[in-house]
Order: structure tokens, then C-alpha cells, then sequence
């Protein structure tokens, strides 16, 4: 490989990282190849009580994979994803020369963010959906949009069930609290987590958060925000995958990551509300209520407009090459 071909493949690695990822956790080692990228999965980044099956992992491989083929077009490389379960588990892009196009989506890259707030209320347009609802479909996964209050309801009143039931849990708060980056010192050491300026909460030194996160963070005080901000989305809109493996999860985060760019590019917020699919004890009884016959429902996301927040932080791509 030469060093211009590295150089090329390490500028999409640097698309890469600035994909979503559980609890900005960054599980994600790249490695190069001649005239491809591989993705492996970082099972020590994993975080294993609110992931158990390695679910968001994968997802969060497909959001790499799919900022990196949004790239690829914009320098002239046409991407092919394979996915090889029996091996260790790497999602492989090939690169092919192509014309170049910079698309929309991938002029939204760098702009794109989980908004963790409250947004305007108003809905959106017919047209603003139908490209959100193509954007977010892919092969063997399918998006539900979610409008009506009565369904938007719905899906908060298994929020509120699933958060709840985190919340109670002493290993999932355990886990939380440690991603949490409490001040932006911290947060730029560290380069991942979930910074506190990214939900809007004050920055405090580490021995000080500690003390005060078990103090408000509780269940009432988390659902009634919850509430607040699903009342104030435009809609939901929940992924449905055909079938439950790691391959359907990875094309789960590549459509994921699509909605997410055609949102950006439209002026428009999104959040993950996750915690009806993450607690597998509600997970048949929300895809019930939601009339799905097949499939099993993977993320929840509200969507709407809003302000931007601060953007979360990011290892650099040296720091993630291997």
C-alpha cells in the first residue's frame, strides 16, 4: 500500500469514528488492507448489563461502516460491506473507483449528534418523512414512523417501563456512572463516554459527581424528562430487523446511521430512546402493541427539531488503528 493509499483510507477511519456508538463507547478497531478497511468488533468496550447479546455493539459497527461508505463516495471509492460471522466477526469494506459525489449525507458527517433535549413540537412534512423512511430502510430492515400521540404515548409508557427498571438495577447504574464523563477535562482525557455537557448538565469534578449521581438520578425525576421530550418530538421512529443475528444488526446501524445524516441534512434533531428493546422483558410486548407481526424491533428514535447541543468527543483515528 502506499502512502498516499494510507493516507486516503485513514481519512475515512476519521469519518468513521465520528459515528454513534452505546454510550459513546467507540468499540470499534480499525485495521487497513490494501485497498479496503476492516471494522472489528471491541469486546472490551462492550458494556455488558444494558447489551448482554453484544446487539449495540454491532450496531454500532454498521454506523461506522456506513459513515465510512458516505465518504468513500465524495474521494471516488465505491464501498462493498461484507460481514463474515464465522470468522472474528469484522465488517470488511472493499473500496472500487468511482465517480466522485459528495452527497448530503456525507456533508452531514461531521455535523450529525444524538440531541438529548427537548425539541420544538411541530411535525413534519410529508415529504421530510418519506425521505427519512427511505433513508432508514434497508436490506431485511424496515422503519416504522410513528406519529399519532396515541402511539407516541404508547411508546413512552414502555420508556417509562424499561427506565424504570435500569434505574432499579444497581449493575446498569454501575455501569452507566462509569462512562459518564463529568467535566470536560475528564471528557477530553478520556476522548469517549458521555460527556454531561452533551445533555446540558453542568460540568463537576469527578469525586463531587459521583457523590450527587446517585442522588438525582432517579426514576421519577428521569421519566417525567422523558416525557417532556417525547411530547415535544415530531415522531418515533422504531428499526425493525427480519431476523435477530449480527448481520441484520450491522445493516440495522447502517440504516440507523443514514436516518440520522438525512435527519442532519434536513435540520432535523434525533435521540435514542432504547430502553423498550433493551430490557428483553418488554421487548415481545412493545413489538406487539406496535401491531409487528415479524421481526424484532432494534432501536427507538424521536425525532424533531431543536436546538444543536455540544457535540460529544472522539479518540483519534491513531488511537483506534490497529
Amino acid at each position: 500500500m502506499t502512502h498516499a493509499q494510507s493516507a486516503q483510507l485513514k481519512e475515512l477511519v476519521r469519518y468513521g469514528i465520528l459515528a454513534p456508538s452505546s454510550h459513546n463507547t467507540q468499540c470499534w478497531p480499525f485495521h487497513l488492507e490494501e485497498q479496503a478497511i476492516s471494522i472489528l468488533p471491541d469486546l472490551s468496550r462492550r458494556c455488558p448489563v444494558v447489551d448482554p447479546d453484544g446487539h449495540h455493539l454491532y450496531v454500532s459497527l454498521g454506523c461506522a461502516a456506513e459513515n465510512i461508505l458516505q465518504a468513500a463516495k465524495a474521494q471516488g471509492l465505491s464501498g462493498q460491506v461484507t460481514f463474515d460471522d464465522m470468522s472474528n466477526g469484522a465488517v470488511r469494506i472493499s473500496f472500487t473507483p468511482c465517480e466522485v459525489e459528495a452527497t448530503p449525507l456525507f456533508e452531514a458527517i461531521a455535523q450529525r449528534q444524538c440531541s438529548r433535549t427537548e425539541y420544538d413540537g411541530q411535525p413534519l412534512t410529508p415529504e421530510e418523512l418519506a425521505l427519512l423512511t427511505a433513508a432508514g430502510t434497508g436490506a431485511g430492515v424496515r422503519v416504522v414512523m410513528l406519529t399519532q400521540p396515541d402511539l407516541m404515548k404508547t411508546v413512552l409508557d414502555y420508556v417509562v417501563k424499561g427506565n424504570t427498571a435500569q434505574i432499579n438495577n444497581p449493575a446498569f447504574v454501575k455501569e452507566l456512572k462509569s462512562w459518564i464523563r463529568f467535566n470536560n477535562s475528564e471528557a477530553e482525557q478520556k476522548g469517549d463516554g458521555l460527556s454531561v455537557s452533551t445533555s446540558g448538565n453542568p460540568s463537576l469534578p469527578r469525586w463531587l459527581g459521583n457523590l450527587i449521581f446517585p442522588l438525582i438520578f432517579k426514576a421519577q425525576p428521569e421519566n417525567e424528562k422523558y416525557a417532556r421530550q417525547i411530547r415535544s418530538s415530531a415522531g418515533i421512529a422504531v428499526f425493525v430487523s427480519e431476523h435477530d443475528d449480527r448481520a441484520h444488526w450491522i445493516e440495522v446501524g447502517r440504516c440507523y446511521e443514514r436516518f440520522a445524516l438525512q435527519s442532519t441534512a434536513l435540520g432535523i434533531r434525533n435521540a435514542l430512546l432504547n430502553q423498550p428493546v433493551e430490557e428483553a422483558g418488554l421487548r415481545p410486548n412493545f413489538a406487539k402493541v406496535l401491531g409487528l407481526e415479524t421481526g424484532r424491533p432494534d432501536l427507538v428514535v424521536r425525532f424533531g427539531r431543536g436546538p444543536k447541543m455540544p457535540g460529544s468527543l472522539r479518540r483519534s483515528p491513531e488511537a483506534v488503528l490497529v
